[in-house]
């Protein structure tokens, strides 16, 4: 008889009457929590119960919240990188990503692939990456490289720019992607096709008043939008208490009359699912929707910021306590994934990140002649080489 049966009984006859629930242990071996066994002692048997775990409920399967974390990774990985190379003097400027990557990557994984719309902040490099850009791509606009399909080295980091993944080129200006991406929606819906858009924003974004014009028009029109909001509670310095009255962003969609969900972005699964009901109903017709995902940027602003001005280290150990990575990988070691596969993950995360750099650094930098170009349409090329 296994060692977790014999558990099992001896529990339920030691105390008679009443229910309860224990981890099996099957042969020595601690089963992951999800596995239980109830204890009936009114009737003196046991029943093995397997509760669902949380993937499963929201219908993700094991290999998705693998890939969840992969990509999780990926962004932390990266974003550490491209610090690391600017504080080297390689790469002029620098945006880090840490704390966003469960808001992202659960958000993100709402997205179909080539089909819905993406239109991105500034900050949202690992909803780029799961929609398509790879880290080759983001190392060449990192360091302005002539071959970066984004902006050919025209734009820094995460102006992204990539049509063939529907992913559509953002003004660099705060707030301004929502008017385009409630453009597109229009457009979406005059054109009776079955895609939505998706419109990230930080915070900060839906204080000027492009937030104000695109949510009323999306909302009076029933346009296909989901407004994602990533509250990393700091617009630059600046607080978020100092900026609006609401106590959260997602209040601010009763205004519009669009329904607003609000979920912990240090957590990948939360994320997706609260991003996942607001998407059903905008896909059903339903309009507009918003989603807010409170999250915490636990590197400065950019790496020409001074972030000891406005917040304490203990403030921000506080929030990294929270580690979003962190969270998801503890979640795979409970569901039964090996310490091997996750340091499998990052050992092949880690080959593919260093030979990206290495091969965008051999890559040729842009040509001074070519600065002007892209400014204006362009057509054919002229006898003399200009072009229309």
């Amino acid at each position: 008889m296994h060692a977790g049966v014999l558990l099992a009984y001896a529990l339920e006859r030691a105390k008679p009457f009443t229910p309860c629930e224990t981890e099996l242990v099957d042969d020595g071996v601690r089963l992951p929590p999800r596995h239980r066994v109830m204890l009936s002692r009114r009737y003196h048997h046991f029943v093995a119960v397997t509760a669902r775990a949380r993937h499963e409920e929201l219908g993700l399967s094991l290999e998705d919240v693998k890939a969840m974390f992969r990509y999780m990774l990926m962004t932390r990985m990266v974003s550490e990188r491209i610090l690391q190379l600017n504080r080297m003097g390689r790469t002029p400027f620098g945006a880090g990503t840490d704390g966003h990557e469960a808001a992202q990557i659960g958000a993100a994984w709402n997205i179909r692939r080539g089909k819905d719309w993406l239109v991105p902040y500034y900050r949202d490099m690992g909803v780029a990456f799961v929609c398509g850009v790879t880290p080759l791509e983001e190392f060449r606009m990192v360091l302005a490289k002539a071959t970066d399909e984004h902006s050919a080295g025209r734009q820094v980091l995460n102006q992204f720019s990539k049509p063939k993944d529907r992913i559509v080129t953002r003004s660099v200006c705060v707030g301004t992607e929502f008017p385009h991406a409630v453009g597109l929606a229009l457009a979406i819906r005059n054109r009776k096709e079955p895609n939505i858009v998706f419109a990230f924003g930080g915070d900060a974004a839906t204080s000027p008043g492009d937030f104000h014009e695109a949510a009323n028009f999306a909302s009076v029109h029933k346009l296909p939008v989901v407004f994602v909001i990533e509250n990393n509670l700091l617009a630059i310095s600046t607080r978020f208490e100092w900026q609006m009255a609401t106590k959260n962003v997602a209040d601010k969609a009763s205004a519009y009359a669009m329904p607003g969900f609000i979920a912990d972005g240090m957590d990948v699964l939360e994320s997706y699912a609260k991003t996942k009901e607001a998407v059903a109903i905008t896909r059903s017709g339903g309009g507009p929707t918003l989603v807010e995902l409170k999250c915490y940027r636990f590197q400065p602003h950019t790496s020409d910021d001074d972030d000891s001005r406005y917040r304490t280290k203990e403030e921000v150990r506080e929030w990294m306590a929270k580690d979003p990575v962190d969270h998801a990988r503890r979640y795979l070691l409970e569901i039964g994934t090996g310490e091997d596969e996750l340091a499998k993950i990052r050992a092949d995360l880690d080959a593919e990140i260093e030979a990206a750099i290495a091969q965008a650094e051999s890559e040729p930098d842009p040509r001074p002649e070519d600065a002007t170009r892209h400014v204006y349409a362009e057509g054919q090329p002229l006898p003399d080489g200009t072009r229309a």
